[in-house]
């Protein structure tokens, strides 16, 4: 019997789909329209499927990349041991000792240990290239290979010129070639001094960033730079592979070698918070494609409602008519999935060279476009089909057989049960969504507003209704735009929802990126007085006889006119015992006076508030520096305290004292200094006289003079110079500033900000964008639809003699129904959502050790903006595209 019914289903869904591509034909636009936002995102998804396709390169297709023409790479790192994988990918010590060489290797000590007949030739990957242009200072990478040689020439495509062959000579890619603005054959000289010649433009497949390519015939490198390509006289033999790794050799073959580990390329378990997230942000896509695609079938249903009727007179049952509607979901989500498909591969393959150059920056492999991503986005987009006639089909199976043979208008049928499903579950998303925010769970943050916005979603019909009659007092268009708005819910409440859920979704993140930004510039300690800058070496501390302060302050004023230079010397030890012998010295507190807990250490609830604990100081964020010895010279730039404090810190420094400030420092004149040595973990403590500077920079500073630091077993080491500035220099002012200061010393300038450079706004922008996009097509959209619908109400209109305009003004009313109701849905939905999760946070918050400041509420104003002219700008678009001649049409009902 079950097999009967079955069957029975099966059969009655061919009439169905035969009917549904009938009117899919019958009503162009409509299918056209439908068709266009399912294949949308199906075009997106499917391009980014076939472009990551074909971006994912086999081991083969690596390994090619990697080898060129020969049989096996080799890597000589260790003189101990080693075991690698059965792809020579990973290798690893056999002892727990490893002996690192030091001494390069050699081609003829790698013959040695390789059949008689090999041949072998050396290719450095990573180097560096470092050149002038203009008057900065720009590092290429760069890759020495000679790419005449058999083994190394399918490395490279050699695009115009020739390989380099001699010592002077290099060969440049595109990237690198516009960067230089240079040409083959001329001149480019490095910051050393070597000049080489451009002999052709050659281009390394997995990198098409700025790279330059050397003969393979400078100095040695240290090993751990290079490897050695070999051709053996027959194939890899595992024997030969172990005693190449019993002698520290890795090697990497074209071939598993048997019996060894293979490693998994990537985490063989999914990570499940980030799988959550990803498949909650893809609901919510398909949420927001089924409102805007939901109010074109219940527009279609209501057109065919006497059709249905004479189905259901014929003897059709409410499963043949609910099979008959949702056949248009399918048939036209199967058309936009295969246009999305057709458009979204046809668009990899023509952008592949854009996606290489300008995202990738590395070439793809073969043409591939992932079939199982395909076949899942077209059933995803068919499902987005089906879900958005999903409501219409029910509404088509339920209707009065007898008012849709007379073509009369039910009128909507109130839903409490509807409303109540939604406040639930607005109520439930509410609390996960503030559960998960307390536990920092991203995936439940996102599944509780999820959640909230499917409950906004199943109110907004009863919301519809309650707006139209409170409508009565308005005008006679807005009027008559929320009336058909509350008759039409089918079509009006789904493009209202999916505007509330875009507008929604961006103000809520909005919201969260603004308050996180506002509570970064809050939390921002700058290490200098703001405008400042210290100019340091490129290469590290600096070596010999650095330039004098005069020579930097005569280069710093012809750009910063009034800037003040002075040098800057930091703390080390006076004999070091070796190159890794390293002294801090610190200011401590008494031991009675220093907090019982470490940061981040778990203690009672009154930690919070015990004074010992409190920090009156934060870390710098942008210039941290250590110890300084200093004759108060730096003072001034360094704190920017009054001149009084400066005055008396400099005479504490003259008299071989300390200058602090932290005044929990100082005790009875005296700061305590503890001196910690890495070469013998020795602690040495000494009190020295002491001045706390109270006024300028609040950040925990210890300042040594020359004595005091002698006193300590310390001495001076140049860091750099401190610049004064009289305000803020621009980005042009310092680029102009290291240009200048070239001619004396390679030095880099790192300025103190007073707010912390923030991205934040471009993404905020984004969003609004994207959210104001769905909100002008989904009022468009349903602008359109609800013309389309009330022809015979305009035609009404016309008959009792009404202005030609009312048509242009009551398209912009009926537009800014939709744009502005959902809209302001929105706002508050994404307001209410983000105070909940920044509310969360905070609770979490005041409870860690250390105290960390709360989230503030902060309103992003560019979104607002854009969100609030954004309905403006539908209404507007609507009234202007509206034709103003009502049409008059014969009516005989």
């Amino acid at each position: 019997m079950n097999r009967g019914r079955f069957a029975a289903a099966l059969r009655s869904w061919r009439p169905a789909l035969r009917i549904a591509r009938r009117e899919a034909l019958r009503s162009r636009r409509r299918t056209l329209l439908v068709l266009a936002m399912i294949a949308l995102p199906v075009l997106g998804l499917s391009f980014t499927a076939a472009s990551y396709d074909m971006s994912d390169l086999t081991r083969a297709e690596r390994l090619d990349r990697r080898l060129g023409g020969a049989d096996a790479e080799l890597r000589w790192t260790d003189l101990s041991p080693v075991t690698q994988d059965a792809w020579g990918e990973s290798a690893w010590s056999v002892g727990d000792d490893p002996v690192p060489r030091t001494r390069p290797v050699t081609a003829d000590e790698l013959r040695a240990l390789l059949p008689a007949g090999s041949r072998v030739t050396r290719v450095r990957w990573w180097l560096s290239f470092e050149t002038r242009i203009g008057r900065k200072v720009r590092s290429m990478d760069a890759r020495a290979v000679d790419l005449t040689d058999p083994l190394a020439r399918p490395l490279a495509r050699v695009r115009e010129g020739r390989p380099p062959t001699r010592p002077d000579e290099i060969a440049v890619n595109a990237a690198a070639l516009r960067r230089l603005d240079t040409r083959v054959g001329a001149p480019v000289r490095t910051t050393d001094g070597t000049t080489y010649r451009v002999v052709g433009v050659v281009e390394f497949p997995d990198n098409l960033r700025e790279m330059v390519t050397l003969a393979d015939l400078a100095p040695d490198s240290p090993p751990a730079e290079s490897s050695w390509l070999v051709d053996l006289p027959g194939s890899v033999d595992p024997a030969l592979v172990d005693r190449l790794n019993a002698q520290g050799v890795q090697v990497t073959t074209r071939t598993r070698l048997p019996g060894r580990q293979e490693l998994a390329r990537g985490p063989s378990i999914p990570d499940v918070e980030q799988t959550g997230s990803v498949a909650l942000v893809g609901g919510l896509g398909l949420l927001e494609v089924v409102l805007l695609v939901g109010p074109a079938f219940a527009v279609g249903v209501r057109r065919r409602r006497r059709d249905l009727a004479l189905v259901a007179v014929a003897g059709g049952d409410a499963a043949h008519l609910r099979r008959i509607v949702l056949a248009d979901g399918v048939v036209l989500g199967a058309g936009g999935a295969a246009l999305g498909l057709l458009l979204g591969v046809g668009t990899a393959i023509a952008a592949r060279p854009l996606v290489e150059q300008y995202l990738l920056q590395e070439r793809m492999a073969a043409y591939r476009v992932f079939p199982t991503a395909l076949a899942a986005i077209a059933a995803v987009a068919v499902l987005a089909g089906v879900l958005a006639a999903l409501a219409p089909a029910w509404a088509a199976s339920r209707q009065d057989v007898v008012a849709g043979l007379a073509g009369r208008r039910e009128p909507p049928r109130p839903g409490r049960r509807w409303l109540l499903i939604g406040l639930l579950l607005t109520a439930a998303g509410t609390a996960l969504a503030a559960y998960a925010a307390s536990r920092t769970s991203p995936t439940g943050v996102l599944a509780g507003v999820a959640l909230g916005e499917l409950g906004l979603v199943f109110c907004t019909p009863m919301l519809v209704g309650l707006l139209a009659r409170a409508g009565r007092l308005l005008p006679l268009t807005p009027r008559l735009a929320l009336r058909d708005a509350s008759r039409n819910r089918s079509s009006a409440a789904p493009a209202i929802s999916a505007v509330m859920a875009a507008v929604a979704g961006s103000v809520a993140l909005g919201v969260y990126l603004a308050s996180d930004d506002a509570r970064s510039q809050a939390l921002w300690q700058p290490g200098l007085p703001p405008g400042n800058m210290i100019l340091m070496p490129a290469g590290g501390p600096v070596t010999g006889s650095p330039p004098a302060a005069g020579a930097v302050a005569e280069r710093v004023r012809t750009v910063l006119p009034g800037a003040t230079v002075s040098t800057v010397a930091g703390a080390v030890c006076a004999r070091p015992a070796g190159p890794d012998d390293y002294c801090m010295a610190v200011a401590v507190r008494p031991p009675t006076e220093r907090c019982p807990y470490g940061p981040y250490e778990e203690g009672p609830a009154s930690t919070r508030h015990d004074p010992r604990c409190v920090q009156p100081f934060r870390e710098p964020d942008d210039v941290s520096l250590p110890t300084l010895v200093d004759d108060g010279g730096a003072l001034a730039a360094l704190t920017g305290a009054p001149a009084d404090e400066l005055a008396a810190a400099r005479r504490a420094l003259a008299a071989g004292g300390v200058v602090v400030t932290d005044p929990r420092h100082l005790v009875d004149g005296q700061v305590r200094l503890e001196v910690n040595r890495t070469s013998d973990s020795r602690t040495t403590v000494r009190h020295l006289p002491g001045y706390v500077l109270r006024g300028g920079l609040p950040v925990d500073r210890l300042v040594l003079s020359p004595a005091a630091a002698t006193t300590l077993g310390l001495a001076a080491e140049p860091l750099g110079y401190l610049v004064d500035t009289t305000g803020p220099p621009t980005e042009r002012q310092r680029e102009r500033l290291t240009e200048e200061l070239a001619a004396v010393v390679e030095l880099s300038a790192q300025m103190a900000t007073a707010q912390p450079p923030s991205n934040q706004r471009p993404l905020l922008l984004l969003l609004a964008a994207a959210s104001g996009v769905i909100t002008l097509g989904a009022a468009a959209v349903a602008t359109g639809l609800a013309a389309a619908e009330g022809r015979r109400d305009l035609s009404t209109l016309a008959a009792v003699g009404a202005d030609p305009r009312v048509r242009r003004v009551l398209s912009l009313w009926q537009a800014g129904v939709i744009a502005g109701i959902g809209s302001a849905l929105g706002i508050v939905a994404g307001l209410g959502s983000a105070a909940v999760i920044l509310a969360a946070l905070n609770q979490r918050y005041a409870q860690s050790w250390p105290v960390q400041p709360p989230y503030p509420l902060t309103v992003p104003g560019q979104t607002m903006t854009v969100l609030v002219v954004v309905p403006v700008v539908a209404m507007l678009g609507a009234a202007l595209l509206t034709r103003s001649r009502l049409p008059v049409e014969r009516r005989l009902d």
